[in-house]
């Protein structure tokens, strides 16, 4: 795929990058020039005694590291998520959110959020930008459809989620993205994904439970399955951190379909202009749900299934391929990801069975083309000379017979005419 060129760069400046939440009250947050601010740390539930989010006044004004493992500034260009309704399922979504202004419809009281996660989710979604920050959403002209997923205080049932999925889908939603991650699978859970497929509607969710907070090197929880992540035709979508591992003491699962940025990544609140710190594999799949939204957005004839197979197969190649817009929707405009048929029974694409080929060979391209560089330089420096000190002269082709034209066309530049204009 053309348009996969250049992440390795990234990701080697992405490896660069620092950034980690601490289990306390603050976190520190990194941005692409190595600054750190503290930030609050995002709650995903609150205790039946515990005050509503109030909102940071910490503002995080550089880069996040997450945004730029992303390329998300070279993707902003080619797609804005206009024309996209994302259904959030979680804790409600806070309507008053300046970042969220004026493009957030709630689903019955789905409009406040105690909590602060729903919100959060939102923002890295489809956040704008706001004077003086640097942070924004994926999609920032996404439409946001706040859904409760919980209870006011972020406790999750089956039920609970499976109604806020089906709310989502009869919304209008055409990307709804999945905070919880449950241990049972029900058959409400199963019937509302069934809803979901039925109306072209591409469910996303979080692969795992966000990593405990009190979480260490000794206490990883066994690999199993989480739903709705782990039922057919969702999206389940993993957390790494800034170099592309799991956190420490982060569940695990066999079943991931894509990885996203998840461990100390920052977000906004449901009050004020001040941002959070948060970890989870709910965070990484509202990025997801995110670069869905610029998909669908630039190619709204892809169907649900179809955007899904384009978010894995444009990815950035690991034991669980990473996400990347920027590949995603630029190899949707310029046709150099065949999309499947919409007869097409939606298998994902597979990686080969080489996963460090890809990155190999895109790693020697510059090794290759610096090299040959060396070569031209040491010949033109020390060969041509030479060669002219010994009477070397270029040699001159023979004059046929016959007259000679006074003056021969000249051969057309490169880059100019029909086959300058297109595209390799």
């Amino acid at each position: 795929m053309t348009t996969m060129y250049g992440k390795v760069s990234a990701a080697g400046l992405a490896l660069l990058l620092t950034a980690a939440a601490s289990a306390g009250g603050a976190g520190s947050a990194a941005a692409a020039d190595g600054s750190t601010v503290e930030l609050p740390v995002l709650s995903a539930r609150l205790d039946a005694d515990a005050a509503c989010a109030a909102g940071s006044d910490r503002r995080a004004t550089d880069v996040p590291w997450e945004q730029v493992s992303l390329q998300l500034s070279r993707t902003w260009p080619f797609a804005s998520g206009a024309g996209v309704t994302v259904g959030v399922v979680d804790t409600g979504v806070s309507s008053s959110a300046p970042a969220l202004k004026g493009r957030v419809t709630a689903v019955g009281d789905a409009g406040t959020d105690c909590v602060g996660h729903g919100t959060f989710v939102a923002g890295l979604v489809g956040a704008a930008v706001a004077d003086g920050v640097r942070f924004a959403g994926v999609a920032q002209q996404a439409r946001i459809l706040a859904v409760r997923g919980s209870d006011a205080r972020g406790a999750v049932t089956a039920e609970r989620v499976a109604d806020g999925i089906r709310a989502a889908v009869n919304g209008g939603a055409k990307v709804v993205t999945v905070s919880a991650a449950l241990a049972a699978d029900t058959a409400t859970l199963r019937s509302a994904v069934a809803l979901a497929a039925k109306k072209d509607v591409l469910v996303i969710a979080a692969a795992v439970p966000d990593t405990p907070a009190t979480a260490t090197s000794t206490d990883t929880p066994p690999a199993r399955d989480y739903y709705p992540a782990a039922d057919d035709g969702v999206l389940s979508v993993l957390d790494v951190d800034v170099s592309g591992k799991r956190p420490t003491g982060a569940y695990t699962t066999s079943s991931a379909s894509i990885a996203a940025p998840g461990d100390g990544v920052v977000g906004i609140g449901p009050k004020k202009a001040g941002h959070y710190i948060g970890s989870g594999a709910s965070l990484a799949a509202g990025f997801v749900a995110g670069a869905a939204a610029l998909v669908r957005s630039v190619h709204p004839d892809l169907t649900a299934t179809q955007t899904a197979a384009l978010l894995r197969s444009s990815a950035y190649p690991a034991d669980v391929p990473r996400l990347d817009p920027y590949a995603a929707v630029t190899s949707v405009l310029n046709g150099t990801a065949a999309a499947p048929s919409r007869g097409d029974s939606g298998t994902p694409v597979h990686l080969p069975e080489d996963k460090a080929a890809g990155p190999l060979r895109r790693a020697l391209w510059p090794a290759s083309a610096g090299l040959a560089v060396i070569i031209a330089v040491v010949w033109l420096g020390l060969i041509l000379p030479r060669g002219r000190r010994l009477g070397w002269r270029p040699s001159k082709p023979e004059r046929t017979a016959g007259p000679q034209p006074e003056s021969a066309e000249s051969p057309v530049p490169v880059g100019t005419g029909a086959q300058g204009n297109s595209e390799s």
